[in-house]
């Protein structure tokens, strides 16, 4: 499941972003990011936790792409952390059905909070780009 929404990310910063980036294991080490999260369902019957959580360097770099904003306030950066999620997430949703493997519906995004990434996980990635970076990770909600 990390592999689409690693994927869907990867395409997100092709076809959106533009810019180069790099990808590694792990979650980010900066003490202010916002952080979403997303909800799914798998057909197996399975549920995780996917969360987004980017610096405000990438996600202002989203405003302006979306808003053309140059300065965006805490609530707007809030807004793009979770259209940020749900595309990203809905985009791997489509990939997953397209591969016929680990199909799942979503849920809202919601909101978590701004701070340190301290939520427990399973598997992440931190994409970084070279102002900014986003880390994508879950969570298998069922398990102990």
């Amino acid at each position: 499941m990390l592999k689409t929404i690693e994927e869907a990310s990867k395409n997100f910063c092709t076809h959106q972003i533009r810019d180069e980036f790099s990808v590694d294991d792990g979650i980010t080490k900066q003490d202010r990011t916002l952080i979403a999260y997303i909800d799914i369902d798998a057909s197996n019957g399975q549920k995780h936790r996917v969360y987004i959580a980017s610096d405000e360097p990438f996600m202002q770099k989203i405003s302006k792409l979306f808003l053309e904003e140059d300065k965006s306030d805490e609530e707007t950066l809030i807004d793009m952390t979770l259209e940020t999620a749900n595309l990203i997430v809905g985009s791997a949703k489509v990939i997953a059905e397209e591969s016929k493997k680990d199909t799942y519906t979503i849920n809202t995004p919601y909101f978590e909070k701004i701070g340190k990434f301290d939520f427990k996980y399973d598997n992440a990635k931190t994409i970084k780009l070279k102002n900014g970076e986003l880390t994508i990770a879950i969570k298998e909600l069922d398990a102990q």
